[in-house]
């Protein structure tokens, strides 16, 4: 449940109910360890998020799949161009989704995302619901959805894919010197798996007291963010599930903690560095 409330959505609006997993702390991914004890007869999918940018684990994923006869679904939605094992993600399973808000790391210039899969199956089936239903013009054997992407939005991200590797590397060089300069500070944030490759939508830090310290942040000019405040379990839209405060600890205590930093290609090395020094001082309780 530490992801965007859109990970459950798309489950519902096939009737089916979500089942949530707890997060492996050190990643704030799904924990392989737990998906065993949430699956029953009815399960049909897992789902992994590759949250921030930050694969999740997919060797343990795929053989619990693999084992169970369950397909893997990834919701790649914010990790344009990260790897595992030096693999891109969105082609481990049977079916992956990206999103191109324009936040993300390739983002278009309104609304879009994309579908990647290995099964003609389900390339077909998207094809013809994504336009109501249509198998050829004016002939509906499904009732579908209007979920054409415009042209516009597709020219958009063709210009923009080109400079995606550049714009990605960018973003390691400041997260490396987040990294870098926060070594130390009173914060904690998820790692890195090193069969992994993170492409750092989002550079996200751990602290007490969150408010105060993004308040502190907010009056000497670095502005950040929650990316989640509220887990998906404990949102009023899945209530109706009855997972109370408690239910999954670890994504509870994520969310309560979290923030993220600022990051964009166009940051300055300098501007990184104020960031962080800046965030050091507050936490540490030395900033004047």
């Amino acid at each position: 449940p530490n992801t965007f409330i859109a990970t459950a959505e798309a489950i519902s609006y096939t009737g089916a109910r979500p089942v949530f997993v707890d997060i492996d702390q050190a990643t704030a991914n799904i924990d392989p360890g737990r998906i065993e004890a949430a699956i029953t007869s009815r399960t049909k999918a897992i789902v992994p998020v590759h949250l921030y940018g930050r694969p999740a684990d997919l060797d343990a994923i795929q053989k619990i799949g693999e084992s169970r006869g369950l397909p893997v679904i990834e919701d790649a939605c914010q990790a344009h161009g990260a790897r595992w094992r030096g693999k891109r993600v969105g082609g481990f399973g049977m079916a992956a989704t990206f999103s191109f808000y324009p936040g993300k790391n390739l983002g278009a210039y309104g609304e879009g995302g994309a579908l990647t899969t290995n099964d003609d199956r389900v390339a077909e089936l998207a094809r013809v619901l994504r336009d109501h239903g249509q198998t050829r013009r004016y002939h509906h054997d499904h009732i579908g959805w209007n979920y054409r992407m415009d042209g516009f939005q597709g020219a958009v991200l063709r210009v923009k894919l080109r400079h995606l590797e550049e714009w990605t590397k960018r973003r390691l060089d400041l997260t490396g010197r987040y990294r870098e300069r926060l070594a130390g500070a009173r914060v904690t944030r998820p790692q890195d798996d090193p069969r992994g490759e993170t492409t750092y939508h989002l550079f996200v830090v751990y602290v007490d007291d969150r408010d105060a310290v993004r308040a502190a942040l907010e009056a000497r000019g670095v502005h950040t963010a929650i990316h989640y405040p509220v887990p998906v379990h404990l949102q009023k839209a899945y209530e109706w599930l009855g997972h109370g405060p408690g239910s999954f600890p670890h994504t509870e205590r994520a969310c309560a903690r979290v923030f993220s930093m600022p990051l964009f290609p166009e940051m300055t090395l300098e501007q990184a560095d104020y960031a962080a020094a800046t965030l050091a001082a507050v936490v540490d309780g030395t900033a004047r």
